[in-house]
């Protein structure tokens, strides 16, 4: 007796351009050819190569794709990762600089998996098997049947994760205020020097300006008071006295730096 056995096709290939699986298939070739059997599988994923993505980014959008390399059966030495290294970056010169690619060791992306890290769930959910040794397309049936669901260990991490860079994303706020006193110290150095005058400490240029430019009529009493405003707003962020700065308040410090960067700006491209 006979059965006929049917393999189930992956639908997701045609949410894909055709010609970037093409480009992803002949970067596959070659990286099997390099690696063969340390190569687990090769997946085209990300939603930048699907057709569905705007119109204005079909054409030069990234292409997407995973690695999944054996550790388990193969030491990784130094040596083999440094060539594998230098022969991913020729492969991807060699087809298409459109190419992004993401390594994984076997075990890594298995422990992803295993977890139900959202990540690894996307690229299963969303990918298509270029090169498959036999795990990532019965993956892919397991999750369509709800066998693959994350732990509560994940849950907790990513929870975690996300007070963790929504405390980040005040610190960048504070640092990039940081970034503008630094525009408008380095701004007028510049301009000092430019006129012949050796730079001063920081805490200084306040009165350099009030000394030097006022008089000459290239700066004024605003610009001075910018300038103190500006270091004394980073001593305040530099010892902690100021712990947040609001976005409203950074536009705000934005647009006076820029005068104050323009107006040095003027200042040196004065003949």
């Amino acid at each position: 007796m006979q059965a006929d056995i049917q393999k189930i096709s992956n639908p997701n290939t045609r949410n894909y351009a055709t010609d970037e699986i093409d480009i992803a298939y002949k970067f596959g070739k070659k990286l099997y050819d390099e690696f063969g059997l340390l190569i687990k599988a090769i997946v085209l994923f990300g939603s930048s190569a699907r057709k569905n993505r705007p119109a204005h980014e079909k054409t030069k959008g990234d292409i997407d794709v995973l690695i999944v390399a054996d550790d388990i059966t193969i030491n990784f030495t130094p040596e083999l990762v440094e060539a594998y290294r230098i022969i991913i970056e020729r492969l991807v010169s060699q087809t298409s600089t459109r190419l992004h690619v993401t390594s994984l060791k076997l075990s890594s992306f298995w422990e992803y998996v295993r977890a139900g890290d959202p990540i690894a769930t996307n690229i299963i959910r969303d990918g298509v098997a270029l090169l498959d040794t036999g795990f990532f397309d019965p993956l892919q049936g397991l999750l369509v049947r709800g066998r693959i669901r994350p732990t509560p260990e994940a849950v907790y991490t990513y929870f975690n994760r996300s007070t963790r860079t929504l405390h980040n994303s005040k610190w960048h706020l504070l640092q990039a205020t940081l970034d503008l006193y630094w525009s408008v110290i380095d701004g007028a150095h510049a301009a000092i020097m430019h006129l012949g005058h050796t730079p001063v400490s920081p805490e200084e240029m306040g009165d350099i300006i009030d000394e030097i430019l006022v008089p000459r009529g290239l700066a004024t009493k605003t610009d001075s008071e910018t300038m103190r405003y500006f270091y004394q707003l980073s001593r305040k962020i530099l010892h902690r006295d100021l712990r947040e700065v609001k976005g409203a308040e950074f536009d705000s410090y934005f647009i006076s730096a820029q005068k104050f960067v323009d107006k040095m700006h003027k200042i040196i491209n004065k003949k």
